[in-house]
């Protein structure tokens, strides 16, 4: 058993955290998962999109049966204020395709998971629809899988692009697992050189994030607190 899982979406993202912990292969569900394990804590990357968070959580519940199970990972700023490197616990985790929420007690302000990488415009509709501050796309699918099994949830996202941040669509650098495709997405930005100063910005932002994300989540699992208590309900938002 382990006291606490983190489900994140992309190894990129938790890298400075995992990198001297232990590696084990585990298959659930005709599926093969990469986990992460130190001390009573286990991780794993189970890819981006909803689908990917909730098979990955449905294994590191099955297989560790922890306490507790994390969303942890990059989110988009919809609040102009909210910076590259800033650490958000929200109050709230809202699925932005059926309005269904999940109150977490000790946070602040609304997370809402959406079905793609967000555009500038679509973050302004889901600020203004759901009095949102953040975005990602896998908390709410995690707290689903959570709320399934009867182990408590919570969430920590840190900011990796500002509001107004705009990039080509990602979807096409996805393979059907939720994975990045680096090697694709290298090709297609070196063939625009148009691209490359977001291209590099981008890269410099996920540093940041990362180091911020791991930073927070070191000190969680070395100073652990009260779990963040939390209720499922449907509330209509938009």
């Amino acid at each position: 058993m382990s006291r606490v899982a983190i489900v994140a979406a992309l190894e990129r993202e938790v890298r400075p955290l995992v990198r001297k912990w232990r590696v084990s292969q585990k298959e659930h569900g005709g599926r093969h998962f990469r986990f992460f394990e130190k001390d009573d804590v286990v991780l794993v990357c189970g890819g981006m999109g909803a689908e990917a968070a909730r098979r990955a959580s449905e294994a590191v519940i099955a297989i560790y049966a922890p306490k507790v199970i994390y969303s942890a990972g990059f989110a988009g700023a919809l609040d102009p204020e909210l910076k590259v490197g800033e650490v958000v616990e929200p109050q709230w985790v809202v699925n932005a395709s059926d309005g269904s929420s999940v109150s977490l007690a000790g946070g602040e302000g609304v997370l809402v998971s959406f079905g793609s990488v967000a555009s500038p415009a679509q973050k302004v509709k889901l600020r203004d629809g759901f009095a949102a501050q953040a975005v990602d796309m896998e908390a709410s699918a995690v707290a689903r899988a959570a709320e399934a099994r009867g182990v408590e949830f919570a969430a920590v996202k840190v900011i990796s692009d500002d509001s107004d941040f705009t990039f080509p669509a990602m979807e096409r650098f996805m393979d059907s697992d939720g994975q990045f495709l680096e090697a694709r997405f290298a090709l297609f930005s070196i063939l625009r050189p148009w691209l490359w100063p977001q291209v590099a910005r981008l890269a410099g932002n996920s540093r940041r994030a990362s180091h911020a994300l791991c930073a927070w989540l070191q000190n969680m699992i070395l100073n652990p607190v009260a779990i963040p208590g939390h209720a499922f309900e449907t509330v209509n938002r938009r």
